[in-house]
């Protein structure tokens, strides 16, 4: 059964048999929000959020942002740019997905952090629905789900554009988990990784 995770949460990547997730997705589902016109026609407000991950090495030191206009580095890729959000209600389906090989990640990475963040600015308490998971399998096709993370219709998020999700780390050579889910300000990724994320190495 998937953990649904909490703010501060820390949870090991062992498996049921014991077994260590080392080969996982970690997707972001979200919708665009539907507003009712003057006479009753429905407009559809676009929700572009994007998911992106930073890496630093055990010095706290900057290695690579994988994020929709980088979307590749060892062991880590993007699946692309959802510039929309589900139209119709949640389809189950993540609209941006980055897939992870631990044991392919450069060697000198101590902790990777994820971030999401509203590129056309929406206020994530608007979004109508917004969820981070974790998983095993491809970007599509879901084996297992691992742990689960609601980021949405939270009234901690109003008036914030960016959030801090979480962050995979090394602890005595194995990799961990921990729920930061700390909503920022920061309007651009660049600002979002530069001042915020950094508090949290």
């Amino acid at each position: 059964m998937a953990i649904s995770l909490i703010k501060g949460q820390k949870i090991s990547l062992k498996k049921d048999d014991g077994s260590s997730l080392i080969d996982f997705c970690v997707g972001a589902n979200w919708g665009a929000i539907s507003k009712t016109g003057l006479f009753g026609n429905t407009k559809i407000v676009p929700v572009d959020l994007d998911l992106s991950l930073a890496c630093f090495d055990s010095n706290k030191n900057l290695k690579n942002v994988v994020y929709f206009g980088n979307k590749s580095a060892s062991g880590i890729v993007h699946s692309g740019d959802d510039l929309t959000g589900d139209v119709d209600g949640d389809d189950g389906l993540d609209n941006e997905i980055i897939s992870i090989d631990l044991s392919r990640v450069d060697s000198n990475v101590d902790q990777i952090i994820f971030v999401l963040n509203s590129y056309n600015q929406i206020d994530f308490n608007d979004i109508p629905f917004a969820s981070i998971r974790l998983y095993e399998g491809t970007p599509t096709r879901v084996n297992k789900v691992f742990a689960t993370y609601n980021v949405a219709r939270d009234h901690t998020f109003a008036y914030k554009v960016a959030m801090i999700l979480g962050k995979l780390y090394k602890h005595n050579g194995e990799w961990k988990f921990s729920a930061i889910g700390e909503p920022t300000a920061d309007k651009k990724l660049e600002e979002l990784i530069g001042r915020s994320v950094i508090k949290y190495l």
